[in-house]
């Protein structure tokens, strides 16, 4: 009776490109983070916060109502 598979392992062809090693000491540090990504960051929480707090007050308040 035949194999469904072969006993060999059959090669794969990876996706992604190959990437080089960025924590050589040959290769340049990190770009530093710019003040509009902080800015956007923060803008998000707060209105992720905000968009909280609306929550909870409705659910408080429509909790207590008759």
């Amino acid at each position: 009776m035949p194999r469904a598979l072969p006993s060999r392992r059959l090669p794969r062809h990876h996706l992604m490109p190959h990437r080089p090693q960025s924590h050589r000491a040959d290769s340049p540090a990190a770009k530093p983070l710019r003040t509009s990504d902080l800015v956007l960051a923060l803008l998000g929480v707060a209105l992720l916060g905000g968009l909280a707090l609306l929550a909870a007050l409705a659910l408080t308040v429509g909790a207590t109502a008759p």
